[in-house]
C-alpha cells in the first residue's frame, strides 16, 4: 500500500527526464571535480600514464554518444509504434517507463555532456597536467560504463516492442498489482461488502470536479479527514474506476464541512488513463486486449490468443484463497478503521479477461477449446468462487461458439471441453 508521497516519488522516478538529468548532472560534476583534485596529483604522473590522450577520448565520446542516443531514440519510437499495432496502446505505458531503456538513454546523454564539459575546460587550460590525470581516469571509467550499457542495450533492443516480451511485461505488471492487492484486499481499511449493499441507504455522495480514472487513493488522508470530522467514509471509487458527476468517490452518513470535503477529494489522484500500480483489473484488461487484437481479421494470430489465455489463467489463480502465497500471508491489519473499503470481486476479473476473448475467438475452435481448458484448470483450484465463475463463463463461451462455428465436429469438440468444465465445477 503506497502513501501519497511514495506514489508520487514512484511516478517521478519513471520519468525519462529525471534519470537523464541525474546522469547528466553526475557527468558534469565529475568533470568539475578534476579541478579540485588536481592539486593532489604528483607532477611526474601525467607523463607516465599518457594523459594527453584524454583529448581524443573525449572527442570520440562526444561524437559517438550523440549518434548513439539519436539512433536509440528512433529505435524506441519504432518499438512503441510496433507494440501499439501488434498488441495494444495500453501496453506502451510499460515500455515508456522501462528502467533499462531509460538508463541506457540517460547514460548516453550523461556521457555526452560529461565529454562536452571536459572538452570545454581542456580548451580553457583550467585542468593543467595534473587535472588531465584525473579527467583521464574518470574518462576511462565512463568508457567502461558506456561499453557495459551498450552490451546490455544491444541485447535489449532486439526484443523491444515484440509481442512476446511485451506480453511478459504486461503479465509481470499485472501479477505485481494482483499480489499487492491480494495481500491488502481492503487497502488496510475496514472491510465492507462489494457494491451498494455495504453502504447505508441514507448515505450521501461526494463527487469530484475532475473527470477521469482513479489512479491512487491516499488512505491515510481519508482516515485523517474522517477522524477530524468524526464520520465514517464508505469508499465507492476504487483505483481503476471512472470518477465524475455520476460516479461518486465516497459516501458519508453526514455531510462534513467544505474543508473536509476538499481534503477527501485531494486524497484521490485522478488521471486521464488507468495505471497498473493499484489497479489489478487493468493488467487483466490489457492482456485481454492483446488477445482480441491477435484474433482480429487484420492480425489473425490465434496462437498469441492461446498464449494469453494461459497467462491469464496463471494470473487469475493468484486470487484464490487456496494459493500457497496467500495461505502463508498474515491477515491484513486494519490501519484505517473509519474508511470502509469494498473488495475487488473475482467475477469482475473473470469478466474483464474471458468475455472479450470468448467473443472474438468464438469462430476459432482451437481458441474455444483452450479457453474451456483454462476455465477447467481454474475450476479445479478448490475455491467455490472459481467453480461458479468458471461454470458461468464456460456456458457463455459455449453459446457463442455454437453461434459462430459452422462445422458440427468443431461444435462437438467445444461442447466436450465445456462438459469437463461443468464436471470440475460440480465436484
Amino acid at each position: 500500500m503506497f502513501s501519497r508521497l511514495q506514489w508520487l516519488m514512484l511516478q517521478l522516478s519513471r520519468q525519462l527526464w529525471v534519470r537523464a538529468t541525474a546522469f547528466s548532472v553526475l557527468g558534469v560534476v565529475t568533470a568539475l571535480i578534476a579541478l579540485w583534485v588536481k592539486r593532489y596529483i604528483p607532477d611526474e604522473l601525467p607523463a607516465k600514464i599518457g594523459s594527453d590522450a584524454v583529448d581524443s577520448l573525449l572527442q570520440i565520446i562526444a561524437t559517438s554518444m550523440l549518434s548513439v542516443m539519436i539512433f536509440s531514440l528512433s529505435t524506441i519510437v519504432s518499438a512503441y509504434a510496433s507494440a501499439t499495432s501488434n498488441t495494444t496502446p495500453r501496453a506502451t505505458q510499460l515500455l515508456m517507463t522501462d528502467s533499462t531503456a531509460q538508463n541506457a538513454l540517460a547514460t548516453f546523454l550523461g556521457a555526452f555532456l560529461f565529454s562536452l564539459v571536459g572538452i570545454i575546460f581542456l580548451q580553457t587550460g583550467q585542468y593543467g597536467d595534473s587535472g588531465r590525470v584525473v579527467l583521464y581516469a574518470v574518462t576511462l571509467g565512463v568508457i567502461a560504463i558506456i561499453v557495459l550499457t551498450l552490451l546490455r542495450w544491444t541485447d535489449y533492443v532486439l526484443r523491444l516492442g515484440r509481442v512476446g516480451p511485451t506480453c511478459d511485461r504486461v503479465e509481470a505488471a499485472a501479477t505485481t498489482a494482483i499480489r499487492r492487492r491480494r495481500a491488502s484486499p481492503y487497502l488496510s481499511g475496514h472491510p465492507r461488502e462489494a457494491g451498494d449493499s455495504g453502504i447505508p441507504n441514507a448515505a450521501l455522495s461526494i463527487h469530484t470536479d475532475t473527470f477521469g480514472y482513479v489512479e491512487h487513493i491516499d488512505m491515510q488522508a481519508l482516515q485523517d479527514a474522517a477522524s477530524e470530522a468524526e464520520i465514517e467514509i464508505y469508499l465507492v471509487a476504487l483505483p481503476g474506476h471512472f470518477a465524475g458527476a455520476a460516479q461518486p468517490l465516497v459516501s458519508v452518513m453526514r455531510m462534513p464541512s467544505a474543508d473536509c470535503i476538499e481534503a477527501i477529494r485531494r486524497a484521490f489522484s485522478i488521471a486521464a488513463a488507468r495505471s497498473f500500480d493499484q489497479d489489478p483489473r487493468f493488467g487483466v484488461c490489457v492482456l485481454s486486449e492483446i488477445a482480441s487484437r491477435a484474433l482480429s481479421p487484420a492480425v489473425n494470430d490465434p496462437g498469441t490468443a492461446i498464449d494469453i489465455l494461459s497467462r491469464g489463467a496463471r494470473m487469475l489463480s493468484l486470487w484464490s484463497d487456496n494459493h500457497p502465497a496467500l495461505i502463508e500471508a498474515e491477515a491484513e491489519n486494519v490501519r484505517f478503521p473509519n474508511v470502509h473499503v469494498p473488495p475487488v470481486e473475482l467475477d469482475e476479473l473473470f469478466d474483464d479477461f474471458f468475455i472479450p476473448i470468448a467473443r472474438d475467438g468464438a469462430g476459432l475452435v482451437e481458441v474455444g477449446i483452450h479457453l474451456q481448458k483454462m476455465l477447467q484448470t481454474l475450476a479445479c483450484l478448490g475455491d467455490h468462487r472459481y467453480r461458479k465463475s468458471a461454470a458461468r463463463h464456460s456456458a457463455q463461451a459455449l453459446a457463442r461458439a455454437r453461434l459462430a462455428l459452422t462445422l458440427t465436429d468443431d461444435i462437438v469438440r467445444v461442447e466436450q471441453a465445456a462438459a469437463r468444465v461443468a464436471k470440475a465445477a460440480a465436484d
